[in-house]
């Protein structure tokens, strides 16, 4: 026995001459089926070779200086835009500084659509006065104690209104002559600039990493003592419908993955006016990494939301519109991209090929077995 045919004697794959192979209608089906699955399953283990695996890790967050991004679309039908503001405050009262911001307003008719351009807003700065016509005034106008000095007239109730916020002091409008005045010449022309438009409120603003708020609310809003107010006169506050639809809302980038924009489309209607909306975000900083590229830093939240009535009736505090009280959680998850590891996909496919051609041999075996072993017996006439 020469070297080669010890050697033959390991062979695990012994093979068969054709003289003595049988084919059959039956294998070459199999065949076909078989062959059909391992295709569409290397293609699918193909597919998810190619697609990225993205693993996610949570740590506590120790970044340090960055800016919190804020991008709002806010639409207001209810309510012009000459008589809603919006003002953001940090976690302790204070209102926020120094804004970076890209937030305009423009003004909707009661069906939506805009009637102009929309103008930019003006957070941090005070508000511009309401526009005045000149007349020409007989006599100084009284500035109930709130006079800078002794030439210092207050012709208008706006004028009145602006000396006592100089003095930080909370006008009454009803002890005001001029105020009484302008009410009962031009209540009618307010009301119905107030409440015959709406007003959409959409952008973004940077302000510092930490918890705060902002609010859309009607009025002209001001300090007195440290104390944020709003200015609904002459209105009261029950006239002001705070029905809103939130377009969107998010604290940062859209990556694809997580819960970052989960108040879009939001719609709240109410029948009523002084009704407070009240919006508790919860933050989680995130990271993304993906396999290209730099990485995005963003922010996914959680929101509950609550809603009450502040009429006089009612007997609860607060003003009318909509709130967004928002904090940040102090652990951070990153999303990282992966690529599979060609090994496991080459064991795959190994795995595919040989296993269905196996299973498919197996019952190719036990069908023609069984076929072969009936004519037989019914060949012996014994088959019953």
């Amino acid at each position: 026995m020469t070297l080669l045919d010890s050697l033959r004697r390991f062979d695990a794959y012994p093979k068969i001459d054709k003289e003595f192979s049988i084919r059959t209608v039956g294998g070459a089906t199999l065949t076909f089926i078989s062959g059909t699955i391992i295709v569409v399953l290397i293609y699918s283990e193909l597919i998810a070779y190619l697609t990225p695996v993205v693993t996610d890790e949570l740590f506590v967050d120790s970044t340090r200086g960055q800016k919190l991004k804020i991008n709002l679309d806010f639409y207001i039908p209810r309510i012009s835009c000459d008589y809603v503001s919006l003002d953001a405050q940090d976690a302790t009262g204070e209102q926020h500084l120094h804004i970076e911001h890209t937030i305009y307003k423009r003004r909707m008719d009661l069906q939506g659509n805009p009637i102009e351009e929309a103008k930019k807003e003006d957070i941090s700065a005070p508000k511009p006065r309401l526009e005045k016509k000149e007349e020409n005034v007989k006599k100084c106008g009284s500035c109930y104690g709130a006079e800078k000095n002794s030439t210092h007239c207050c012709e208008t109730c706006q004028d009145v209104i602006d000396a006592y916020r100089e003095k930080q002091w909370n006008p009454n409008l009803d002890d005001f002559e001029q105020c009484q005045n302008e009410v009962l010449l031009g209540k009618k022309s307010l009301e119905s600039k107030a409440f015959s438009e709406g007003c959409q409120i959409y952008g973004s603003m940077q302000v510092n990493r930490v918890g705060g708020s902002f609010h859309i609310a009607p009025g002209k809003s001001f300090s007195i003592s440290h104390i944020h107010v709003h200015d609904v006169q002459p209105f009261s506050s029950s006239r002001f419908n705070t029905s809103h639809r939130i377009n969107t809302l998010s604290f940062g980038e859209e990556f694809g993955y997580g819960q970052t924009r989960p108040l879009d489309f939001t719609e709240e209607t109410v029948h009523e006016g002084a009704i407070m909306f009240q919006y508790y975000i919860k933050i989680v900083p995130t990271e993304f990494v993906p396999l290209n590229g730099p990485t995005l830093h963003t922010n996914q939240f959680s929101v509950t939301k609550h809603q009450k009535s502040v009429s006089v009736m009612s007997g609860e505090s607060g003003m009318p519109g909509i709130f967004v009280n928002y904090e940040l959680s102090p652990l951070m998850v990153r999303f990282t991209e992966k690529r599979n590891s060609f090994s496991h996909f080459a064991t795959n496919l190994c795995a595919i090929i040989g296993g269905i051609f196996t299973v498919a041999g197996i019952i190719d075996s036990l069908l023609f077995t069984s076929i072969h072993a009936l004519k037989r017996k019914i060949e012996l006439g014994k088959f019953s």
